[in-house]
């Protein structure tokens, strides 16, 4: 009882000072006037005092509990405030003071300030990311051609704690910056397409917003959508452009060569002004190059259409003038080879026409065929000018060798008569001319050898060779001196009986200035025969002069265009006449 009270009294003097003192005072008090057994009282205190050690223990407890979670809470507010930190790529928290000891609830008030200001600037970065991300999706759908136009939510993006970060938002903004600039790009490219579009549909003609609806319903404006910039839609707006182009330089091909078909058939019929007006801008045309046309209008299908039927109405008329022109151009080829005295190139015209008529020949091939040959003998013809001028005047001159002969052989010539000074004047203008056709002849010897070295061809007078025929002409000149010379020398040795010429050979000398034919020399006739005969025969004299009469009548017969042979056959005549009557007397015709 002893050990008892004393806790008792220890307790009860604990107690006194609460009001649980008062309750056990007065808790005696009872006990003594009730006369309660002290066991009794004891076993009430210990009961109270296991009470008061439960209450205490559920408190303590409680408290223990209470401690516990403010550290939890303290720890994980610690533990999300650097995460936080860590995710927002901060270091420290401006403001936040040291972390220090102290009571629990202080601690947890210090750190609470900085944990909500935290959260709200986690929740503003994500924010910001979920704003930046959104554009990108939506950036990137619109580049990639995903049904840019529907609205997209920024809701739905989720977003990681790696990713609010200051450096990962950066990224996200540099990479939105890009696709910004990648936009704009596309945008002016699809700008650009559409406008080339508009400008080749103006030209050539056509809708350029079916063309550009076809591509993509987005890329026209009516819409009033987002155009679509994928790289499948800017392909298509390339390969139109290409496409269009092509063709713009497939119709402008066309019209160039319409043009020129409409300019040479105009030229070749001498189309009139008015006729030319209606078609001028089609003309026009062919000074401009493919990226030079751009007026709208200016090679559509219409026009290319017009062109081909008027090219078709001309093409029929032309069949008809080109036959006319080919003919003029055709006489004009052989008065200029005619002038020359060359060859005309063979044209079997009515081939020709037959193969115009059939389509087989090209008109204009036939013309410019025609127009190379007419520049060639013009050519030819200025290269041989030299050259004909001399032989004309060589053959003028052997015609007044031919006159003068004639004429000293006309006994009466110096009789009075009523031309008898005209021919006097004549005559002495033909001496001077035939004293030069010497040096005329070797100066065209040197001219048309020069001119056939030059050429590599042989120099043809009406189709004979001019050299040849010099050469012959220079030939029967020495023969006829040395007939002279042998004549004056048998003049000399027998004399002369008289003799009853032919009047073929007493003929009086025209009056009139006779001139030799542009044609007048015919290499290989029968007088040219006969005379070489003659000469390498001079022996039989009497058959030579019989054939030179005949021959000489058929020449005399004959039309006096063969001047330059007629005047060597008259020389070569009158001499061997004369020796003929030498020995054999008169010749009966």
């Amino acid at each position: 009882m002893g050990s008892l009270q004393t806790p008792i009294g220890m307790r009860s003097s604990s107690l006194l000072d609460t009001s649980c003192g008062y309750l056990l005072r007065e808790l005696q008090m009872i006990w003594d006037e009730v006369g309660e057994d002290k066991f009794e009282r004891e076993k009430v205190l210990l009961d109270i005092e296991q009470e008061c050690v439960e209450a205490y223990r559920r408190k303590v407890d409680h408290a223990n509990i209470l401690r516990s979670r403010l550290h939890q809470e303290l720890a994980e507010s610690e533990a999300e405030l650097t995460h936080l930190l860590l995710c927002l790529g901060e270091s420290s928290i401006p403001g936040r003071p040291e972390k220090k000891g102290g009571m629990l609830r202080e601690q947890l008030d210090s750190i609470a300030p900085a944990l909500r200001e935290m959260r709200l600037k986690k929740d503003e970065r994500a924010k910001q990311v979920r704003s930046v991300k959104g554009e990108i999706q939506k950036i990137s759908a619109e580049i990639e051609g995903r049904s840019t136009y529907e609205d997209s939510s920024t809701t739905n993006i989720t977003i990681h704690d790696k990713e609010l970060s200051v450096k990962k938002l950066e990224e996200y903004q540099n990479e939105l910056r890009r696709l910004h600039d990648e936009k704009n790009e596309r945008l002016q490219k699809v700008d650009i397409y559409i406008c080339a579009i508009r400008d080749l549909s103006a030209t050539l003609g056509t809708e350029a917003s079916m063309i550009i609806t076809k591509i993509h319903p987005s890329l026209n404006d009516l819409y009033g959508i987002s155009k679509n910039m994928s790289d499948d839609i800017l392909k298509k707006l390339n390969a139109t452009v290409v496409s269009m182009e092509e063709e713009k330089q497939r119709r402008l091909e066309k019209i160039h060569h319409l043009g020129k078909e409409l300019t040479n058939l105009w030229n070749l019929m001498d189309a009139s002004n008015e006729d030319r007006q209606k078609f001028s801008h089609v003309v026009e045309l062919l000074a401009f190059e493919p990226s030079d046309v751009c007026a709208p209008g200016s090679i559509t299908l219409n026009i290319i259409q017009q062109a081909e039927a008027e090219v078709k109405r001309l093409d029929q008329l032309k069949a008809s003038k080109t036959k006319e022109l080919f003919l003029k151009k055709q006489k004009e080829l052989e008065n200029t080879c005619n002038m020359s005295h060359m060859e005309t190139p063979s044209t079997e015209i009515r081939n020709i026409t037959n193969l115009v008529d059939s389509g087989e020949i090209d008109h204009m091939d036939l013309l410019a065929a025609m127009d190379e040959k007419i520049a060639k003998a013009k050519e030819e013809a200025a290269s041989r000018k030299g050259i004909i001028e001399k032989v004309d005047r060589w053959m003028l001159a052997s015609d007044e060798e031919r006159w003068l002969e004639e004429y000293d052989q006309d006994e009466n010539r110096y009789s009075v008569s009523r031309n008898a000074h005209r021919n006097l004047r004549r005559a002495e203008r033909a001496r001077i001319a035939v004293s030069k056709i010497t040096g005329l002849v070797d100066s065209i010897l040197v001219k048309t050898k020069s001119w056939e070295a030059e050429r590599q061809k042989v120099f043809l007078y009406d189709e004979i060779p001019l050299v040849a025929m010099l050469q012959d002409y220079n030939k029967l000149r020495q023969e006829k001196e040395v007939e002279k010379q042998r004549l004056r020398e048998m003049k000399k040795i027998i004399p002369q009986p008289v003799a009853v010429t032919d009047n073929f050979y007493v003929a009086r000398p025209a009056t009139s200035n006779r001139r030799i034919s542009n044609r007048s020399i015919n290499g290989g006739s029968p007088l040219n025969r006969s005379l070489s005969r003659g000469l390498n025969n001079t022996t039989n004299y009497a058959a030579l002069g019989t054939s030179l009469r005949a021959e000489s009548r058929k020449s005399h017969q004959a039309s006096r265009t063969h001047g330059l042979r007629h005047s060597l056959a008259s020389h070569h005549r009158d001499e061997t006449a004369s020796v003929v009557s030498l020995f054999s007397g008169p010749l009966s015709p």
